[in-house]
């Protein structure tokens, strides 16, 4: 496992009614092309600002389009994960591990925290990216209840 000290790089995802037209409306709003596209979901790795972008595609019916999905904080290594993990809990915050999880095409350690309004923060590391597609009995993470741990 590489633990390189490599700068923090903020993480935004969003569910989507339409993930064509958000990606249409993405690709010109950042001047940039999603790095993965995928049935169901995007993903945009900006340089500046330094950004992972994610769109995930909703039914209309749950959750809300448009609204908030999590926020996260992407990380080079796990060590940095539980680092973080670690920090968090010595400050008093509840936190959850979800290791060697499959979520967005990628195979990711992670661990979560709640802000008071319910917002899921998630630190995390790309382990393995670009897993195959899975059908849909057996996506895991980006189905509209994509990586927001249950508790």
């Amino acid at each position: 496992m590489n633990d390189a000290k490599v700068a923090p790089k903020a993480h935004v995802a969003l569910h989507v009614r339409d993930l064509a037209r958000s990606v249409e409306f993405y690709r010109k709003l950042f001047a940039a092309e999603p790095v993965k596209l995928r049935p169901g979901y995007a993903k945009f790795d900006l340089a500046q600002p330094a950004l992972n972008f994610t769109l995930n595609e909703s039914p209309s019916n749950t959750p809300t389009p448009g609204s908030l999905s999590h926020l996260g904080i992407q990380v080079a290594s796990t060590g940095q994960v539980l680092e973080i993990r670690d920090r968090w809990s010595r400050a008093g915050l509840d936190t959850r591990d979800e290791m060697q999880t499959e979520c967005c095409f990628a195979l990711q350690d992670k661990a979560w925290a709640r802000d008071p309004d319910g917002n899921e923060w998630e630190a995390f590391t790309v382990l393995e990216d670009n897993l195959p597609e899975k059908t849909p009995s057996s996506v895991s993470c980006c189905a509209p209840e994509c990586c927001a741990p249950a508790r």
